[in-house]
């Protein structure tokens, strides 16, 4: 296999898991809940580390932002061998019990971004593998951050500012709609890249999860409702990592 043109590297591992942050300055600090994670390529976006994972070998890979790039680094790492994926991301909650520090596992996606849509029609649902949302859920549980979860529906878009400031785009008025209609049926939260996971890993034959920090929830704030002070990343990662642990022992059971 020849080096693969935008992650930078071919077949040079063992790795069958891998948790994609979206911000490549998260990947070190993933890496180091592992027992050994060391960096192992940096192309683009795609800054990359390889670590271990009870006896198993685990990639961290950064995904930068959006769809088209998260759809590049699944079928790449798929052509290396890898076959589960979880995202480990950040959001902007919508649901009012959202708040600023939760955390949130996507087991679905609605599809308003452009990437999907170039593996199939709308109509296919996107969708998380019910393995690692299972996985996710039991490790946040266990972590003892049941209280702050929510698992369910989330919006997945191209345009961030297409969101925040919907009254300024030619296309306002069609936004305003859509959101009104996601928050009505009671989608959880907003972010970037969920739906292409979950669409290029199902037509891949893979597995994908997502579990997201809630940054902030602008529905909470439009309200004058408290929000919180701005999270780290912590809950999120440490729910990703023990999800692949609790994953590792199912498949060695």
């Amino acid at each position: 296999m020849e080096e693969l043109y935008h992650i930078g590297f071919k077949k040079e591992h063992n790795a069958r898991y891998a948790l994609l942050p979206g911000d490549p300055g998260r990947v070190e600090a993933i890496a180091r809940r592992f027992e050994r994670g060391e960096p192992f390529a940096r192309n683009r976006e795609y800054t990359a580390y390889l670590c271990d994972c009870l006896g198993q070998q685990v990639i961290v890979m950064s995904t930068g932002m959006g769809g088209p790039s998260a759809a590049i680094a699944v079928e790449e790492l798929h052509r290396t061998g890898v076959r589960n994926f979880l995202r480990v991301g950040t959001c902007g909650g919508m649901a009012l019990d959202v708040k600023s520090g939760d955390i949130v596992i996507a087991s679905a996606a609605i599809r308003m971004e452009g990437t999907s849509k170039e593996y199939v029609p709308v109509e296919f649902p996107a969708v998380a593998h019910i393995d690692i949302t299972n996985a996710l859920s039991a490790a946040a549980d266990s972590l003892g951050l049941s209280r702050g979860k929510h698992v369910g529906i989330v919006h997945c878009k191209d345009s961030f500012y297409g969101q925040h400031e919907p009254a300024r785009m030619p296309a306002g008025r069609e936004l305003a709609d859509k959101w009104d209609a996601w928050l009505k049926a009671g989608c959880l939260a907003s972010e970037m890249e969920s739906a292409a996971l979950f669409i290029v890993a199902q037509v891949l034959g893979a597995k994908a999860g997502c579990v997201l920090n809630v940054v902030w929830n602008q529905e909470r704030q439009a309200r004058g409702l408290d929000d919180g002070p701005r999270p780290s990343h912590d809950n999120a990662i440490d729910t990703a990592v023990e999800a692949v642990k609790i994953l590792i022992r199912t498949e060695n059971y």
